[in-house]
């Protein structure tokens, strides 16, 4: 079992919107109209959007390979690139997400502890990340790595407001 991570780069950005639009449709689908998810993935995962993301200085994209294969990303914001105002000595979380059949092989902690390597390399002595209300899996498996929830905040799927929980972790705990 290989498992290695790279940093993505402009030349990335179509793989990236493949997996991006494969992740999302795999964990949201079922829970969400098709015209809400049409209208979010167009609006969220589009060329344009991506490579704009790709080229902020205060935002990184890393692939997770396993034996070879992109089974998943990670994205991390600092600075004014984070989705809310939390300071400077805060790292967002912005997508860490897992193709189905890549699952429960660790890769969702492996990315994690590249965040917060990041994190701790950056001197930051927090990280946050948004997570849907209805996602439980993801929850648990934040909870269960030290995140705790410390507020919330609303974002749409097309046209219906959805929740998130923001969920925080304390980098001087670890």
């Amino acid at each position: 079992m290989a498992i290695n991570i790279k940093k993505c780069t402009l030349e990335d950005s179509r793989k990236l919107q493949e997996i991006s639009y494969e992740t999302f449709n795999e964990t949201f689908k079922h829970q969400n109209s098709p015209e809400n998810m049409n209208a979010y993935l167009e609006r969220a995962f589009n060329l344009t959007q991506l490579e704009k993301e790709l080229s902020n200085i205060s935002s990184q994209f890393f692939f997770v390979y396993f034996n070879n294969e992109v089974a998943g990303y990670l994205r991390v914001n600092s600075n004014d690139a984070q989705s809310e105002e939390m300071g400077d000595e805060s790292l967002e979380i912005e997508r860490i997400y897992i193709k189905n059949k890549f699952q429960k092989q660790g890769l969702g902690k492996y990315l994690l502890n590249k965040a917060m390597e990041i994190a701790m390399e950056r001197n930051k002595k927090k990280i946050w990340l948004g997570v849907w209300e209805k996602n439980e899996n993801a929850i648990a498996f934040y909870k269960k790595m030290g995140f705790v929830q410390t507020g919330a905040h609303s974002f749409y799927m097309g046209d219906e407001e959805q929740m998130d929980f923001i969920m925080t972790y304390s980098i001087s705990e670890r």
